[in-house]
């Protein structure tokens, strides 16, 4: 078990270094490519007002002008060692993990994703919690009344879940249940947790809800397919002929073998929200790292776009590691992989 491990964190730190490649290449050389000049690439860390004057001087301090190589290095070398930055009459520092400055806050980008960072966590933990509960509950009791009024209507309301874009649920959930009922907290209304903790799961409520519904519809669909499948096998057959409880039946034969499919999406989903949950943190008001990418691509700030971008890949290649980890506590056999 403990080769696995280490095997896969190794391909996790590798695939973190091809990821950080890729999108390093991205930003500064598919746009080289395609006739974009340092200067140009220049304009996007000091914003659409400078100089031309100014933007190549940041262009040359930056080190645009070198080869793709040596700035991917550099970029490398801030990420685990930190990096200098010029201002122009100071020198600011970034430390470790310095995914870049942004010249137009005139701040570190990992500062300002450590601030939003909280918000993004809390959206994504309490969501998930929700949507994984609610939808492997309805998912197998769907299965277990197949044909009927329940199964019919909980489907029903996982297509539905499925289909509605989240802007839109979002903010007809808010005219609703905040504005209209008075229900729930109005938007942009975030309390931190350490500031009161029953303010905080007030102020999140909704935005838990409303983009728990879009999960959830999936895995009950997905969980309802697995549990019929898996309850015509011949060793739930031989289950209850032995003499066992429904429950036991349900819950640790039939469900065990239906929960591997979920297990992977969810290691995936909860690695794509822990990036940022850009529609709901929009919809919402909600100070989250998916909003401060909008923001950071409304401004032209590519520091803060390519900082979000690492931190995203870094939670799925994480969620990925632990997937296969979890794998492997429930079947011996893929240790051998």
């Amino acid at each position: 078990m403990i080769t696995f491990i280490i095997r896969r964190l190794l391909a996790s730190v590798l695939m973190l270094v091809i990821v950080s490649m890729v999108t390093f290449a991205i930003f500064f050389l598919v746009p080289r490519l395609v006739g974009a000049t340092p200067e140009t690439i220049a304009t996007r860390y000091v914003g659409r007002t400078a100089t031309a004057e100014t933007v190549k001087d940041v262009a040359s301090k930056l080190g645009f002008y070198d080869p793709f190589i040596v700035q991917y290095g550099r970029f490398l070398k801030g990420v685990v060692a930190g990096a200098d930055y010029s201002t122009g009459p100071s020198v600011e520092y970034c430390a470790p993990p310095c995914f870049g400055y942004s010249f137009l806050t005139q701040r570190p980008v990992w500062p300002e994703i450590l601030d939003r960072f909280p918000v993004t966590f809390s959206l994504a933990i309490g969501a998930a919690l929700i949507w994984l509960l609610s939808g492997v509950a309805v998912g197998v009791l769907s299965a277990l009344r197949k044909g009927s009024l329940f199964d019919r209507a909980a489907m029903g309301v996982a297509l539905a879940g499925v289909s509605l874009p989240i802007f839109w649920t979002g903010l007809m959930s808010l005219v609703i249940f905040s504005y209209g009922l008075h229900i729930t907290a109005p938007g942009g209304s975030y309390v931190p947790i350490n500031v009161n903790p029953g303010q905080w799961a007030y102020s999140l409520l909704l935005p838990w809800i409303t983009l728990a519904l879009l999960f959830a519809a999936g895995y009950a669909r997905l969980t309802r397919a697995g549990m019929l499948e898996t309850m015509n096998e011949d060793y739930i057959r031989t289950a209850r002929a032995k003499g066992l409880r429904e429950r036991v039946v349900v819950t640790k034969h039939g469900l065990r073998g239906a929960l591997t499919p979920i297990v992977t999406i969810f290691g995936l989903d909860l690695g794509l929200l822990l990036g940022g949950a850009v529609l709901t943190e929009t919809a919402f008001s909600l100070p989250g790292l998916g909003r401060y990418a909008i923001q950071a691509i409304t401004d032209n700030d590519l520091p803060k776009v390519m900082g979000v971008t690492m931190v995203a890949a870094f939670f799925v290649v994480m969620a990925n590691l632990i997937v296969d980890v979890l794998y492997a506590v429930v079947d011996p056999r893929v240790r051998l992989g």
